[in-house]
Order: structure tokens, then C-alpha cells, then sequence
């Protein structure tokens, strides 16, 4: 919306916000996941492979049987289930029509000011690459991007899912950047 019909937007506030392709962002993603549960390097060669494997077949430049086949040689891993890849390619119905999205043209029509949040340990957005596009593309000038202290891919401390686990960073900085854009 913000892209589409600027005069329509006041400001952005955006928490973890991919400035990459969703395919990109998910070779990140399922990486992180694999370190995180202590994987190493070989296992992410191994996922890098087969990650490969899924985007060369939703984008029909290998067969599905060929992918399948790279899927069957990892699936017994025991990270498989963090790869986020089907088990069985032959029976997935859909592409992913997404998959090499860029939203750079979109982010360089964002033209309102605009408040980007992100963990300084996102383990699902790549935040440096993110960030990058955003102050390379954006087409505003008032762009504020602010990591947070002791927080994931959400504004909470610890992982944590409750209202109480929010960063008080994440509310301290919100409030202030809306009160210097709001009048009273």
C-alpha cells in the first residue's frame, strides 16, 4: 500500500522487514536455523544443496524427479525438519510464484517517513542485506533504522511470545520517533 498509493500512508513502522527475495531470505532463514541448533558446516553445505535443489525445480530448471532425488539423499538428516522443504516433491502441487520477488522497485516508491526495527539477532531476516536496500532504494529521507538489543526476528527479549517480553528498547524508540512526527 505504502508503494502503491503513497498519499495514503502517514509513516511505516516495520519490525524485521525483508529487503530480499523470499528465496534468499529462506537460504538465510533455514541456515540460521541449522547453527542454532548447533549444525555445522558440513550440514549447511548439505542444505545449501538441497535448498538449491527445491529453487531450480518451482523454477523449472530442473525436474521434480531430479530435485526428489537430492530431497531423498537429505531427508533422513536430522536438521531436515529445519529446512522447510517438502518431503515429497513428486505430490507438492504449487510453485512458489514469489520466490525471486524483489522489492526494491517497491521500496524505492516508499516516499513516508519511515521506522525499520531489527533484532541484532534475526534469525530468519538477513538484517545487513535488508538494511542495505532500504538506504540504498528507499525514496524517502526520513528513513530510521534501529537493531534491538537481546532480540530475535521479534521485538521480544529471549524469544519470548507474551506482551511482557517486549523489548522496552522496541517501546522507548517507537513512542519517540511517533512523537517527533505526530503534532499534538
Amino acid at each position: 500500500m505504502a508503494a502503491r498509493r503513497p498519499e495514503l500512508i502517514a509513516f511505516l513502522i516495520l519490525v524485521a522487514t525483508s529487503g530480499v527475495s523470499p528465496a534468499v531470505q529462506m537460504r538465510y532463514g533455514t541456515a540460521q536455523q541449522l547453527l542454532i541448533h548447533g549444525y555445522g558446516d558440513d550440514d549447511l553445505a548439505e542444505l545449501a544443496e538441497l535448498r538449491q535443489a527445491l529453487e531450480r525445480a518451482v523454477r523449472g530448471h530442473i525436474d521434480r524427479e531430479s530435485a526428489q532425488a537430492v530431497v531423498d539423499r537429505y531427508a533422513a538428516r536430522p536438521w531436515f525438519p529445519l529446512a522447510y522443504v517438502p518431503r515429497n516433491l513428486r505430490d507438492h502441487p504449487g510453485s512458489w510464484d514469489d520466490m525471486d520477488y524483489d522489492p526494491e522497485p517497491f521500496i524505492a516508491r516508499v516516499r513516508c517517513p519511515t521506522l525499520l526495527f531489527y533484532g541484532e539477532n534475526d534469525e530468519w531476516t538477513p538484517a545487513q542485506e535488508s538494511v542495505d536496500v532500504w538506504r540504498r532504494a528507499a525514496g524517502t529521507s526520513d528513513l530510521t533504522v534501529h537493531e534491538l538489543a537481546g532480540c530475535t526476528h521479534a521485538p521480544t527479549l529471549a524469544g519470548g511470545d507474551t506482551p511482557r517480553s517486549i523489548s522496552t528498547d522496541y517501546t522507548t524508540t517507537l513512542l519517540a520517533w511517533l512523537k517527533e512526527r505526530i503534532s499534538p
